[in-house]
């Protein structure tokens, strides 16, 4: 097993013996395609961590306007009622 990533490449052409190449391939990542890969890796931290951090916000600010709703005088069941 290497720990170098592979890429896998099939043909669809249906005639590759008769094409003269085999069907499948599988050949290392070049350097280009690595590069890719780390850059797409950390776009999608990226977007996962400004995700997390957009639904905490979003209940917070839930929690505080059922707080406040509680304060004016309105009762667990009427602010469930209204969310």
């Amino acid at each position: 097993m290497t720990d170098t990533p592979i890429a896998v490449e099939i043909c669809c052409c249906g005639n590759c013996e008769q094409n003269g190449h085999d069907k499948v391939v599988e050949r290392p990542l070049t350097a280009k395609e690595l590069k890719q890969r780390e850059e797409d890796a950390a776009k999608y931290a990226a977007e996962q961590a400004e995700k997390e951090a957009n639904e905490l916000a979003k209940a917070k600010a839930l929690e505080s306007a059922q707080e406040k709703l509680r304060k004016l005088g309105l009762t667990a069941e009427e602010v469930t009622a209204l969310f």
